[in-house]
């Protein structure tokens, strides 16, 4: 299988396995959508990493695949192509890229698709569909503005360029840079922190951030409100509250 799903500690591991560079094509693809939504199901698995290995997070689409459509079959797949990095978007758990080597293109895109993303200090990412004649198909032009704002997604989306892993954390585009060989344990450790976490709770705290950065400030505080009180018949909530009175704050146990 090109995509695999590893569970331990609570823990999903969505590991790309498509060597050399893990091009995402269309079996990747459907792959990766039919194993998002089993790890959104799946009881243990309370939060995600998304990895492509030691060497490559992503290299981007099949280019000789694609360079085989038409536009007539394009306009058939474009919308698949797009619903599976959205079903990785909306796990509805904490989610991390652990990004090795090349995240680029469809690479980068399903870099964006996480929580929060941990790089490689040698790590290089972009969207270089422009240099194809293209631009970004699987969410890129929608979700990296909305990251790192339009100024700059519009520099890497019309440039093209190639960014290493330190230009992307002053852009905002990653969120830690570490060794390569520590890529996988510190987002293996992040997932596995917040997996022992209130799983409501974050399923709350992600869907109201997430609508809100989508819609009007009207919507996304009525997702919150409706959230935040719902909350209030779980049993997390009873038992974070109750440890916090009886034993201080931090202390709640919620597995």
């Amino acid at each position: 299988m090109t995509v695999n799903l590893e569970v331990a500690e609570g823990v999903g591991t969505l590991r790309l396995d498509r060597p050399p560079m893990n091009a995402l094509d269309i079996a990747t693809q459907d792959r990766l959508k039919e194993l998002a939504e089993e790890a959104g199901r799946r009881d243990d698995v309370r939060a995600v990493v998304i990895y492509g290995g030691e060497k490559v997070f992503a290299a981007g689409a099949d280019i000789k695949e694609m360079q085989a459509m038409d536009h007539a079959a394009m306009v058939l797949r474009a919308r698949a192509l797009q619903e599976s990095f959205t079903a990785v978007a909306r796990i509805p758990k904490p989610v991390v890229a652990a990004v090795t080597g090349y995240a680029l293109g469809g690479g980068c895109e399903l870099a964006l698709c996480a929580d929060f993303r941990i790089a490689a200090d040698n790590a290089k990412l972009g969207q270089p569909e422009i240099l194809l004649g293209l631009i970004p198909g699987a969410g890129g032009t929608q979700r990296l503005a909305r990251l790192v704002g339009p100024s700059k997604a519009k520099d890497l989306i019309f440039t093209g360029r190639m960014v290493k892993a330190d230009e992307a954390r002053e852009l905002g585009l990653v969120d830690r840079v570490v060794a390569p060989d520590q890529v996988y344990a510190e987002a293996h450790a992040w997932a596995a922190k917040l997996a022992q976490g209130p799983a409501i709770a974050l399923r709350a705290a992600k869907e109201s951030i997430d609508t809100g950065l989508e819609t009007d400030i009207e919507t996304g505080l009525a997702v919150e409100r409706n959230w935040f009180a719902g909350l209030f018949a779980t049993e997390d909530r009873e038992r974070g509250m109750r440890s916090f009175v009886e034993e201080g704050p931090g202390k709640a146990k919620f597995l």
